[in-house]
């Protein structure tokens, strides 16, 4: 990875746990990530990554620990809530694009009512967003004409429409046919050299290899492990995550 990073943490979180009912979805999560960080989240399914890295821009909840923010603490105060949703992008797995809008207006809605932009300038950035993600042409499609692929691209967009400091993916290429994923991971790859902060819960273990600056294996709500890739892949310190390795590669 080129870009550098900082030694600042732009996330913390420590001692999260969240229970749903007496299910006890997240154990005593610790994780630090710096400025520039590019983290993935990685492990079977019901392990928490998902609901875990939902509590870093409070999709879901959490009842204990602390979660830091670009400085600020998440907590119940809506404005705190805000703020951290404004630094934060989100891409989810099913795009949740608003099919009733085009390309241009699902990218432009945020900036526009969030951001008070005017409209004119909200529509050159989303323009300039588009063509980084290669659909500049799709501008004025709606989302149900594209394939998934595009759909996903056009999320990515949305989120960075936004100008966030941190960008949050729920496993973003799990709902595509397998010839999308590569067109979804190549942006993907750009923005991870681009500098901004990424946290990405995904089963893409290229994807993780080539670009993550560190790898976190959670299993049971719990964070078991976590690495540079080359130390994960070839000697993971524990036997869940190399059980769980062998079983996917």
């Amino acid at each position: 990875m080129s870009h550098p990073i900082s030694t600042e943490d732009i996330i913390i979180c420590e001692h999260v746990n969240k229970w749903y009912g007496d299910y006890h979805a997240l154990r005593d999560v610790n994780l630090r990530v710096k400025k520039g960080e590019v983290i993935v989240i990685f492990g079977p399914s019901g392990s928490g990554k998902s609901t875990f890295i939902r509590t870093i821009n409070r999709l879901e909840e959490h009842q204990e620990g602390r979660i830091i923010v670009d400085g600020i603490e998440m907590t119940n105060d809506i404005r705190n809530i805000d703020t951290i949703r404004r630094e934060t992008g989100m891409v989810f797995q099913q795009f949740n694009l608003f099919p009733h809008l085009t390309v241009l207006e699902n990218v432009t809605l945020a900036p526009i009512w969030v951001r008070k932009q005017t409209r004119a300038e909200s529509e050159i950035r989303a323009i300039e967003l588009l063509e980084r993600v290669g659909i500049k042409e799709q501008a004025r499609k709606f989302p149900g004409q594209l394939s998934g692929g595009q759909q996903q691209r056009v999320a990515i967009a949305r989120a960075l429409a936004m100008s966030p400091r941190i960008l949050l993916f729920d496993e973003p290429t799990s709902a595509l046919d397998p010839e999308m994923i590569k067109e979804v991971l190549d942006v993907m790859r750009e923005l991870a050299g681009s500098g901004i902060t990424m946290l990405c819960v995904t089963h893409e273990m290229g994807f993780a290899r080539e670009v993550a600056n560190r790898m976190v294996f959670m299993d049971k709500g719990q964070v078991v492990e976590e690495g540079v890739p080359a130390q994960i892949f070839s000697e993971p310190r524990q036997d869940r995550t190399r059980l769980f390795l062998s079983q996917i590669l």
